[in-house]
């Protein structure tokens, strides 16, 4: 659904832009330094890119489905530590207020997440549960007016930057699965609430992810989302389409900017007297890429458009999350294979891209988790 198609496209030709002029000769710095410049991430927010998906009434651009996946695309042509920065605002750290959240929460918070005052974090997998995400142990006991928070999450995107933080949290010991589980907004400041040191990963260097701790941390009782205990993993998964699609849309961008690099490289390298993409085998190569491109860019745009329409998507997001990522690790493969040695070299993006890219086949559920989903999907259905 694309709401007033020439404003989409003035978004999309300064992000695209933006991503051209300022991200990408900054991929090398953010590298190397692990940190995206103060400057950047200022113009990040000048743009509104903290708000995107965040409702027009609470100071964000209320991007639709369609719309997002469109955005997505763009951003996704340079390193994946920009897009991780105001992904959380725009994704997990701010939906599960918007779908769920009271008045006066979303009036507090979501301005301040639109605007980028404050980076939200999303605090749920934990040292023992991960794509068993249900099985978390971080307890939440009411006393008085607050609750108090106990326990350790673990790989916690921007948790270092975080201002606030949607917590996952068991509030009924005696209901085992997602049941007893709560989600609570936590400050940054909070007494109790301790930030880990900072991930050392494989790659998407800029993009930090830590352990957030809980040691006797005293949360109002105001701050439950939606002023209820009980629906917090409810929450989560409400949220969980959505999130898959951005990350399918977010494979897209990544592997066709992978494809521009190694198809500019095999026109100008050259081996026994002619460009290498004179070559069948390398053609092959591009072919194939593009092909799957393709395929997974109409299947997102076509999710996209199904949940616009308020359609049940949780079989087509999973089969975006599930082809995306795995066509997304074909094509940095492939990629590198064009570059030949000086695709193994930091010289050349595609050795840094080659790392980043191979978390997307892991997170927002892993390649198994979405088959898991799909076929559990279908079954269902057939028996209905």
């Amino acid at each position: 659904m694309i709401r007033d198609q020439e404003t989409l496209n003035v978004l999309l030709d300064t992000l695209s832009r933006f991503v051209r002029e300022r991200l990408v000769p900054a991929e090398n710095e953010v590298a190397e330094t692990d940190l995206i410049p103060a400057d950047i991430v200022a113009e990040m927010r000048d743009i509104g890119l903290f708000g995107l998906c965040i409702p027009e009434e609470y100071g964000g651009l209320g991007l639709t489905m369609e719309e997002e996946v469109l955005v997505a695309f763009e951003i996704a042509r340079t390193s994946p530590a920009f897009r991780s920065l105001i992904g959380t605002n725009n994704g997990i750290g701010s939906q599960g207020l918007i779908v769920d959240g009271t008045e006066e929460q979303k009036r507090y918070y979501l301005p301040k997440l639109a605007s980028g005052e404050l980076i939200a974090s999303f605090a749920l997998t934990e040292p023992g549960s991960g794509s068993d995400a249900a099985s978390l142990r971080t307890s939440a006991r009411r006393d008085g007016d607050h609750y108090v928070i106990n326990g350790t999450k673990r790989f916690i995107t921007n948790a270092p930057e975080a201002g606030v933080f949607t917590v996952m949290a068991r509030t009924n010991p005696d209901i085992k699965g997602a049941g007893g589980i709560s989600a609570f907004i936590v400050e940054k400041g909070t007494p109790g609430l301790h930030i880990g040191k900072t991930d050392k990963k494989m790659g998407q260097k800029g993009a930090h992810t830590s352990d957030v701790i809980f040691e006797d941390c005293r949360v109002p009782a105001v701050n439950i989302i939606g002023g209820k205990e009980g629906v917090g993993f409810k929450t989560a998964m409400k949220v969980l389409d959505k999130g898959r699609l951005h990350i399918a849309a977010i494979c897209v961008g990544a592997a066709e900017r992978m494809l521009d690099d190694a198809l500019r490289y095999a026109i100008e390298r050259q081996q026994f007297g002619k460009p290498i993409a004179d070559f069948q085998l390398i053609q092959a190569m591009l072919a194939d890429s593009k092909a799957e491109i393709y395929a997974a860019r109409s299947m997102v745009l076509d999710a996209a458009r199904r949940r616009d329409n308020k359609e049940d998507i949780s079989t087509e997001a999973s089969c975006c999350k599930l082809f995306a990522s795995e066509m997304c690790g074909r094509v940095a493969d492939r990629a590198v294979q064009i570059h030949g040695g000086a695709g193994y070299v930091s010289e050349y993006s595609i050795e840094r891209f080659y790392r980043d890219v191979r978390l997307f086949r892991i997170y927002e559920g892993t390649t198994q988790i979405q088959q898991l989903v799909i076929a559990r999907n279908m079954i269902r259905n057939a028996q209905q």
